[in-house]
């Protein structure tokens, strides 16, 4: 009885994140200015690193970093508080800042969707076709809306009593990246398992599917790869040669269409367990070791092709991979289709059966959920608290409740306040770009290095192909 007493009156401390100390920002510190540079020097045509992606690695070096500005949260009850770090908001290199992403976007949908069975549709394509849907923001929308018609006539004609004018109801999310951090552009849909059909006398009626087996997929499979291919043919990305020769392809000639998971109505941490994994980011922090002063490794979820899941990367490379990964701006990270469209006109009917019913007036008053259930809005403590279960606005000392009073962002007043910490008062600095040691000139004063091997007496050209 006593430990249950101490536990519930000291809650766990909130202990700042240190980006700084993680491999990830150490890499990216250390050969970021190198990268960019012999990016741009080995482009041919222009810049080959986009303004955005730029953006993106020097907003993540200033994430959580306290030089740059923080927040104050102080106990109004004891006077403890504690200094909370700016964050960067990014959508492609932060991992702290995508999780955030992931959790708030899991939760909101989770709050909002329905409490009916849903249903996860995944659409792989061929490489061939991987290309053109990397580099074609309308292409991928044709082919996310074909992929979700053929769902809805297969929910349609399993669902009873449903008439031609009902709708599905779908949160669709592109992923563009695959587990080993790979280009891999291929479509999560989650999919309400049924249709919606307006009611005579207003509002909604719910009309669930039944009878999906591997055969019913199977063949929702089949309709979209052949309406695919002939899209493509359409739009002058195949020929017909091509697409036929495709078509013929045995075990499904690269298309993958799976929904064998089912979340059931009463799950609802499923469902949001579901919703995070759709919302994931392409790179995981724990996932990444240093193998050497050369190397990093990277285990992948999925074993490649030589058997192993692991990667092993210079920094470089490494670079390399997560800028490709980077989300173009301006750019849905999900989409709503079907009755949970932002037109349709019964959007508001469908959102309205997410929440909960009103409980009889002589029902006795429910129990009072935690904050971070019951927010309407998910800030930045509500998230925390989602995430590891604890609540940063608690306070250590006394239990009490912590509120943010001032957001510190000059210098002068940022220097005064963290020197008595112990804190850093300058940011990490950026290495500057170096070359390889071949491409080092020598110091003045220094004999030049004889090379081991001398120069051919004639022009080699390196881009042979042996």
């Amino acid at each position: 009885m006593t430990e249950v007493a101490v536990t519930a009156s000291c809650p766990t401390p909130y202990r700042r994140r240190r980006p700084e100390r993680t491999l990830l920002y150490r890499t990216v510190q250390t050969h970021f200015a190198t990268w960019l540079a012999l990016t741009r020097e080995g482009a041919v045509d222009g810049d080959p690193v986009p303004a955005h992606v730029e953006r993106e690695f020097r907003r993540y070096l200033t994430c959580g970093i306290l030089a740059h500005g923080f927040a104050r949260a102080r106990c109004g009850d004891c006077g403890h508080h504690f200094l909370i770090a700016f964050s960067c908001k990014g959508r492609g290199v932060c991992p702290s800042c995508n999780t955030r992403r992931m959790v708030a976007t899991a939760a909101h949908l989770a709050d909002v969707i329905p409490r009916l069975p849903v249903r996860p549709w995944v659409l792989a394509v061929p490489k061939r076709l991987r290309y053109f849907l990397q580099r074609d923001p309308d292409l991928q929308g044709a082919a996310l809306r074909l992929f979700l018609r053929a769902v809805e006539q297969c929910l349609r004609a399993r669902s009873a009593d449903a008439g031609p004018a009902a709708r599905i109801g779908a949160v669709a999310f592109i992923h563009r990246f695959g587990a080993a951090l790979n280009p891999h552009l291929h479509f999560h849909c989650v999919v309400l398992d049924g249709v919606f059909a307006p009611a005579p006398a207003g509002g909604v009626v719910f009309h669930e599917a039944t009878g999906l087996d591997e055969q019913a997929i199977a063949a929702v499979q089949a309709k979209v790869r052949r309406q695919l291919l002939g899209s493509f043919v359409r739009r002058g990305r195949l020929d017909g040669d091509a697409a036929h020769a495709m078509q013929a392809w045995q075990h499904g000639g690269g298309f993958s269409v799976d929904a064998s998971v089912r979340i059931e109505a009463a799950d609802r941490a499923g469902r949001e367990r579901l919703l995070r994994y759709c919302a994931r980011p392409p790179f995981a922090l724990e996932r990444l070791q240093q193998r050497d002063a050369e190397h990093l490794l990277y285990e992948a979820t999925k074993a490649g092709p030589g058997g192993t899941g692991a990667q092993i990367l210079t920094p470089l490379q490494l670079l390399d991979r997560l800028a490709a990964l980077v989300p173009p701006p301006r750019v849905h990270r999900h989409r709503y289709f079907g009755v949970l469209a932002p037109h349709s006109p019964l959007r508001p009917a469908v959102t309205a059966l997410a929440l909960p019913a009103a409980p009889p007036a002589n029902a006795a008053p429910p129990t009072a959920e935690p904050a971070h259930r019951t927010a309407a809005r998910y800030a930045w403590a509500l998230l925390l608290a989602r995430i590891y279960e604890v609540f940063p606005l608690r306070c250590p000392t006394c239990g009490g409740d912590m509120r943010i009073i001032a957001f510190i962002t000059e210098a002068a007043v940022v220097r005064d306040i963290l020197i008595p910490l112990g804190e850093p008062i300058t940011p990490p600095t950026i290495a500057p770009a170096r070359g390889p040691p071949l491409w080092e000139m020598p110091q003045a004063g220094q004999p030049e290095i004889e090379q081991a091997q001398p120069a051919p007496d004639y022009a080699f050209d390196q881009r042979i192909a042996w």
